[in-house]
């Protein structure tokens, strides 16, 4: 029913009066009124059928009817790791799209390359809110704070972890590893012994994909990444921008974990 709304209210059915951002959407763009029912979620999993039963310039509170447990539309978790553009319109762009599909949770990781040092994610969380309502979805995604490349792969504990570069076998050995890295981050794919990222998931087992930044991670945090038991994979034989890879590895996540 494409028709229908959704709102979201974390703290639903224990406070019933709604956050005020969605209290005026409703009653002031949409003009609902007393007694209207709507849809609204805790973006935890959970979908309640409420109608209003107080409203004022400032307040909408409701009166849960009912509740329903909503399944997601993916098997296991489906988690993507990614270094952020300097333009962060590009981001929120591929956080909107990715949640939209299917994303359990989105961590940005500060690379030695890295093009930002920071992002805000208060902006892209309501990014994310936005896209989870829109596309119909009860779950919201955790968008995780900026954490070094270094502290990330060695804490990570997801059962299957890769990592998207664009090195050649031969790029890590220790007779290229005295090149200069600004030269071997252009190296091309072709030949590319890497295994595609589509044909390595497990579609019951929870799973991650690293992004590095637009000059690709370093040969050090390949290494650093492979030790610690993310295995080294291929997006294609095209090159990406950052956030279409990020997109890409999230589409490949869904596609062969989708519950049909």
């Amino acid at each position: 029913m494409k028709e229908v709304r959704l709102f979201y209210a974390p703290d639903i059915p224990r406070v019933l009066d709604l956050p005020e951002e969605e209290a005026k959407h409703i009653l002031r763009v949409l003009r609902y009124e007393v007694g209207d029912e709507l849809w609204i979620t805790d973006g935890q999993g959970r979908a309640f059928r409420c109608a209003i039963a107080a409203a004022s310039a400032k307040r909408c509170s409701v009166k849960v009817l009912s509740e329903e447990s909503v399944q997601p539309t993916w098997h296991k978790g489906i988690h993507l790791a990614i270094a952020p553009t300097k333009n962060m319109d590009r981001m929120e762009w591929m956080v909107e799209k990715a949640v939209e599909m299917g994303v359990d949770s989105i961590t940005f990781l500060e690379c030695r390359n890295s093009e930002r040092r920071n992002v805000k994610t208060e902006r892209l969380i309501k990014v994310a809110i936005s896209a989870m309502k829109q596309s119909h979805k009860a779950v919201l995604p955790v968008i995780n704070e900026m954490v070094p490349f270094a502290k990330f792969v060695e804490r990570c504990q997801i059962e299957q972890k890769f990592i998207a570069h664009c090195y050649n076998e031969a790029d890590l050995t220790d007779e290229v590893q005295k090149r200069k890295e600004a030269e071997t981050a252009f190296y091309a794919l072709t030949g590319n012994e890497k295994p595609f990222l589509f044909n390595c998931i497990d579609a019951h087992a929870e799973t991650i994909v690293c992004i590095g930044p637009e000059g690709d991670f370093s040969l050090d945090e390949v290494r650093m990444a492979e030790k610690s038991g993310f295995k080294p994979v291929s997006l294609g034989n095209n090159r990406l921008r950052t956030e279409t890879a990020g997109l890409s590895a999230v589409e490949m996540m869904y596609i062969k974990k989708a519950v049909l």
